[in-house]
């Protein structure tokens, strides 16, 4: 009886994980706005929110609002968000879409939601983030980055770091590191919000006109940091 009710949770939380997957082009532009309220809220959020010089040094920051952990075996967790790039001169690009997706082994007791707000920090790490598909850790790695004051940002380690990882749960805002999650572009949200295929790479690096549904998170974006990179 008990192997029945675990194999009916397993195969409800599949189901659950399948459905968000699958969801429809309002929900791809709604997640717009949702990212560009969570990073309003981090970065107005005083001595917990992400170091002002990091996000100055920044090629790219990937927001993932929601991000779902699984209750369920193999602790699956998945989520959807943005990407954006900085261009030449002109402050963010539109955003890309991605899906990140992981696992741990073992069975977690409970389930709930994180926002993810990832830094890409060089050159290197912005490549591999706008590949259609890579796995953290393995072409790129992903250190919890720090919050609160800028001081505490300036190591070695972080100065070399490729990306650096930020979640906010409940109200707790922490460094987070994702090893082992992979990253895909999702080429279905590129269309519902751009109206046509475009890869990650067209959109961040080939001139793509931010759309107008993008335009207040491009602009809270450009509020936080410089139009140019801090070397």
């Amino acid at each position: 009886m008990k192997k029945v009710i675990l194999a009916s949770v397993l195969a409800a939380g599949v189901l659950a994980f399948a459905a968000d997957s699958k969801d429809s082009g309002s929900d791809a532009i709604k997640r717009i706005s949702e990212a560009q309220t969570v990073f309003q809220e981090i970065m107005t959020a005083g001595e917990t929110s992400i170091p002002r010089d990091l996000l100055e040094r920044a090629h790219c920051v990937a927001i993932i609002p929601g991000m779902k952990k699984g209750a369920f075996i193999l602790g699956a967790k998945y989520g959807k968000g943005v990407l954006m790039c900085r261009k030449p001169g002109s402050g963010w690009s539109g955003p890309g879409t991605i899906k990140i997706e992981g696992g741990s082994v073992g069975l977690q007791i409970g389930g709930g939601e994180v926002d993810v707000v990832l830094l890409v920090m060089n050159e290197r790490g912005a490549q591999s983030v706008v590949n259609s598909e890579f796995k953290v850790g393995g072409s790129a790695s992903v250190m919890a980055g720090p919050v609160g004051r800028s001081a505490a940002a300036e190591t070695d380690a972080l100065m070399r770091a490729e990306m650096l990882g930020y979640s906010r749960s409940r109200g707790v805002f922490a460094g987070i590191s994702l090893d082992g999650s992979t990253i895909r572009e999702d080429s279905e949200d590129n269309q519902k919000i751009y109206g046509k295929p475009l890869t990650n790479q067209q959109i961040l690096f080939g001139g793509t006109p931010v759309p107008a549904v993008a335009q207040p998170l491009v602009a809270t974006l450009n509020q936080y940091s410089a139009t140019e990179k801090k070397k």
